[in-house]
């Protein structure tokens, strides 16, 4: 058989996702793995990976860092897919791979907001925005792990917030921001009409994580898996004539930060992630334990959590100019 007729069929890259969603990768590791295999199977004109070996990887990667000029972690995410790839799919492990020209590796601290600044930006907000926004700088979540919420998620009692498989398929808790819980009720009171529409036109039901859908295949439609920020309108499937209701879409979240900091005049870079990054730094600033933070953010790696400590030191915070002693 041709090798390079069979890189051009879908099976190779279905192998590739059956690997991955049998291991439980998350569906943007999917997407970014296939996106990789797929550079380097069109870098080498179409062969396929099986006939390629250690010299084309490293022929890849290098042309990423030299000639596309990608960051280190965009090239260490490229490597982390064709290992992937032959480990799993063809079956082969990589060996040395040479000479590897390695992509510059830039130390960069992260944009954090001042308090006020936070507070002028969600006075910006209003509605669900304004509420997914104070969730993330009140509780450290990331954009999806805040969308992702599911009612069942949310501990009133005990001031707590499941956050589950988050980054690197983890679970972890953080707090519930008490001046945050009477507007998670009132959400939670319009999602479960949103929901009780959705079960009386005969809908209702949500996607589960992993295989709990073929284990109870009546949970989908409980309250406790629904979203705690569902979309507004269903999505439709005409083919198969079902209907259901996803979370509310990134990109909407996203707007509406733009539309906010705009509007606040503030001239900082700030995106939804920067409410994540003036979460940790402000815990920090208040006296905190570090591992406390580290625990809160679900970091892996301390040192992952030290880099707030240079943002805390660094500038007007950390040194007092020679200029204000004359």
């Amino acid at each position: 058989m041709d090798p390079s007729a069979s890189a051009r069929s879908p099976r190779l890259m279905d192998q590739l996702r059956d690997a991955l969603r049998s291991r439980h990768y998350s569906r943007r590791t999917e997407q970014a793995y296939t996106l990789w295999v797929r550079r380097f199977i069109y870098f080498h004109e179409t062969q396929h990976p099986a006939a390629l070996g250690e010299r084309e990887i490293n022929a890849f990667l290098t042309h990423l860092a030299v000639v596309d000029k990608v960051s280190a972690s965009t090239q260490t995410q490229a490597l982390s897919a064709l290992l992937f790839l032959y480990r799993n799919v063809i079956g082969r492990d990589v060996g040395s791979l040479g000479d590897l020209v390695r992509a510059h590796r830039t130390r960069r601290l992260p944009v954090v907001m001042t308090r006020e600044e936070v507070r002028v930006v969600l006075d910006q907000m209003d509605g669900d925005e304004r509420l997914m926004a104070s969730l993330m700088y009140g509780t450290g979540m990331r954009l999806m792990e805040c969308l992702r919420l599911r009612v069942q998620d949310i501990d009133f009692e005990r001031n707590e917030i499941m956050v589950r498989n988050g980054k690197g398929s983890k679970d972890r808790v953080t707090m519930l921001p008490r001046s945050l819980k009477p507007e998670l009720r009132m959400q939670l009171k319009r999602a479960r009409a949103v929901h009780g529409q959705d079960l009386a036109e005969g809908w209702g039901r949500v996607p589960l994580p992993g295989a709990l859908e073929r284990k109870y295949p009546n949970a989908s439609a409980e309250w406790r898996w629904q979203w705690v920020f569902p979309q507004r309108r269903r999505w439709k499937d005409t083919r198969l004539r079902i209907e259901g209701r996803h979370h509310v879409h990134e990109t909407v979240l996203q707007r509406a930060v733009k539309a906010a900091v705009s509007r606040a005049g503030v001239t900082k870079h700030v995106g939804c992630h920067t409410f994540r990054h003036s979460f940790a730094t402000h815990l920090l600033d208040s006296g905190y334990d570090i591992r406390t933070i580290q625990e809160l953010l679900g970091h892996k790696d301390l040192s992952t959590t030290m880099i707030y400590t240079h943002v805390l030191n660094s500038g007007g915070q950390g040194v007092r100019s020679p200029l204000d002693r004359l």
